[in-house]
């Protein structure tokens, strides 16, 4: 037979019932919400997975069509990749194989407007700027050479500002501004790694227009020195 409860027994059952009755709902609500939170983190990082999947093998369609030559499929796998998978890298690089597919079959305007897109609509600083880097290349070979410095003026990541200035330096040497150009090849030579071959191509830019790149570095290793006498 069931013992009866005693008096203290008692006690904390009322208490256990006065307290769920008080803060039951606001318990219940809460471990909803978590339990809740938790499904929603675990549907968006499937969600995820998912679109990087598709995202990658559309990417995977644009170069098979671009090491194939055929152009229409590239366009066409891009546009595709674009208006589904926009947001995520593997867009941006497809833009940047469309744009060079395209360069390399003489559709420049193609070229540019895959380029604009990737400038201007990438999350990611380094195809940004690779993007500009390479539009204001196409640019300047139109001899549109205003444009192509706009391209370059806006603010780069610290590892392209050597390539920005190159490719300013190429502008100027274009319109037959040596002065300008020696300036933007003297910022280039100083802000590329010594250890490139980039920087060697812009030591022979320099050359040509009768600087000696050996003087760049001379006031900051006479400084050096400079400082190390007692």
């Amino acid at each position: 037979m069931a013992k009866h409860l005693d008096l203290e027994e008692q006690e904390q059952l009322d208490e256990l019932k006065h307290f769920w009755n008080e803060y039951g709902n606001l318990i219940t609500w809460v471990v909803i919400a978590v339990f809740g939170g938790i499904a929603a983190w675990n549907g968006w990082q499937y969600w995820q997975r998912t679109q990087s999947v598709q995202a990658s093998a559309m990417y995977e369609e644009v170069e098979r069509a671009a090491q194939a030559g055929d152009i229409a499929r590239v366009e066409r796998a891009f546009a595709d990749v674009k208006e589904k998978f926009g947001g995520t890298a593997y867009a941006q690089q497809a833009g940047l194989v469309t744009a060079k597919t395209l360069v390399d079959k003489g559709n420049t305007d193609g070229a540019k407007a895959a380029l604009t897109w990737v400038a201007e609509k990438a999350s990611d600083e380094g195809y940004q700027a690779l993007a500009r880097l390479r539009l204001a290349a196409i640019l300047l070979e139109a001899k549109s050479y205003d444009e192509a410095q706009k391209q370059l003026s806006g603010e780069m990541p610290k590892e392209f500002e050597g390539l920005a200035a190159d490719r300013r330096g190429d502008i100027y040497v274009a319109q037959g501004k040596k002065t300008e150009a020696k300036a933007e090849y003297s910022k280039a030579y100083k802000a590329l790694d010594e250890r490139t071959d980039y920087r060697r191509l812009v030591e022979v830019k320099l050359s040509a227009l009768g600087v000696d790149p050996q003087t760049l570095a001379a006031p900051a290793a006479t400084a050096a020195s400079g400082g190390a006498k007692p």
